[in-house]
């Protein structure tokens, strides 16, 4: 019996190029899809060893490893046997706990275990937030430069992406003269990224009250994306967006992925900062919850772990952790100032990253920071991440997380290469 396989004249159903593009236009703006295409310019006969400065994963160096306390946790949570079920959707109450304790830490006022949502990872916790939020004919307004995740689920939502800009000059700080002229009476939120991916800035108490003052004569919500908070060793201590709830609700979104050095574990969390319940009575709360009742949840063993991840790790560890990132980060502004071709007009005084400005008028024959970006893989073995991913082109961002011989063999090799394409002054 013929199955119909072979009918060249069967039509299949599964066939539907218009349905499928929002999603083809979202996997193409990720960082993942962007690196891909840099990686596919090395040349494999090259006789240097690879070397990535391009993702937000600093488990590849020695020296950023997660607190042995955070992996005693893990095990002890496996080892109980209490840990093998589901878990309730919005994820185990002492875990819950531990986080609404941890968090609250931080604010002027104590937050419930029912303010917290377990999610896989910060990225579950940004998908949630985009899709409850993606209304017909709504929008939000995104950073640029961006954590690019924000845009491609925007997309895929149908969500419209408005982008307000961070000035270089000014410490990446927020225009909010911008906000302003974007915002309408469908705005649904405005996303701040502190400490900052891909800017590496963090931003001051003043600056962030006028943040919560703006969103608040606008009458739209923070989506305050604190995935590195405390990974601050500048001038700036971090303060959490939360601080200023009581002005302006605020979903703070964040997971131990970072400051735990913990990125493939996938425990991350939304909190409500509702001080006036505004959220609450918009029925958010519910929203969130009906979302996460059909999508996956994280695994319960790292749910389990988590009280005791957050209880047992030591201060000296997070101290010796900040230290690490001041040195690279301190090493790689120093190293971009000697290269003629790139500039950095802000140093990082925080998370893993520095935003770096490409002069091309000083570079030969490199076209834009994609072209920049395959000719480095290509001659040097070198990976970086190239700005339009963020929405700035013609800029690069390095991330500096990675043992100091590593990155400052990488930076040779980046101010070789920009030297060898250097235009000959007149």
């Amino acid at each position: 019996m013929e199955d119909g396989s072979g009918d060249a004249s069967t039509r299949w159903s599964i066939s539907r190029p218009s349905a499928a593009a929002p999603l083809a236009a979202a996997g193409s703006m990720s960082i993942r899809a962007v690196l891909d295409r840099v990686f596919s310019s090395l040349d494999g006969s090259g006789p240097l060893p690879v070397l990535s400065l391009g993702s937000g994963d600093p488990t590849a160096s020695a020296c950023f490893r997660p607190p042995p306390e955070a992996e005693d946790a893990v095990v002890d949570a496996l080892r109980s046997r209490k840990h093998n079920g589901y878990s309730p959707t919005v994820g185990v109450l002492p875990a819950r706990r531990a986080i609404a304790s941890y968090l609250s830490s931080d604010l002027p006022y104590q937050l419930s275990p029912d303010d917290i949502y377990l999610t896989a990872g910060c990225c579950q916790a940004i998908d949630v937030m985009i899709s409850v939020l993606a209304q017909p004919g709504s929008n939000i307004l995104l950073p640029k430069p961006g954590f690019p995740l924000y845009e491609a689920r925007t997309t895929f939502s149908n969500l419209e992406a408005r982008h307000f800009n961070l000035i270089p000059d000014h410490g990446w700080e927020a225009d909010l003269e911008s906000v302003e002229a974007l915002a309408d009476e469908n705005t649904v939120a405005m996303v701040i990224v502190n400490p900052s991916n891909p800017c590496g800035s963090v931003y001051s108490y003043d600056h962030l009250a006028k943040i919560a003052e703006t969103a608040r004569k606008l009458g739209i919500v923070i989506i305050a994306d604190e995935v590195y908070d405390h990974l601050a060793f500048g001038d700036k201590p971090f303060i959490p967006m939360g601080v200023f709830a009581d002005i302006v609700p605020v979903i703070t979104l964040g997971s131990i992925s970072k400051r735990w050095l913990v990125p493939g574990w996938r425990l991350g969390w939304i909190a409500m900062c509702d001080r006036n319940d505004v959220l609450k009575k918009a029925k958010v709360d519910k929203l969130i919850e009906d979302y996460i009742n059909i999508t996956s949840d994280p695994a319960t063993f790292i749910q389990g772990a988590v009280p005791q991840i957050i209880s047992n790790t030591k201060e000296d560890y997070f101290n010796k952790i900040l230290n690490l990132l001041r040195t690279s980060a301190d090493l790689c502004y120093g190293k971009i100032k000697e290269t003629r071709g790139i500039t950095c007009p802000h140093k990082p005084e925080g998370s893993m990253f520095v935003m770096v400005k490409l002069d091309l008028s000083c570079l030969d024959g490199i076209q834009d920071d994609l072209d920049f970006c395959c000719r480095l893989a290509k001659e040097k073995s070198v990976i970086v991440l190239p700005g339009s991913a963020l929405g700035m082109k013609d800029w690069i961002r390095i991330t500096f997380a990675m043992d100091v011989p590593t990155l400052e063999n990488a930076l040779e090799r980046i101010k070789s290469f920009c030297q060898r394409h250097a235009k000959l002054e007149a």
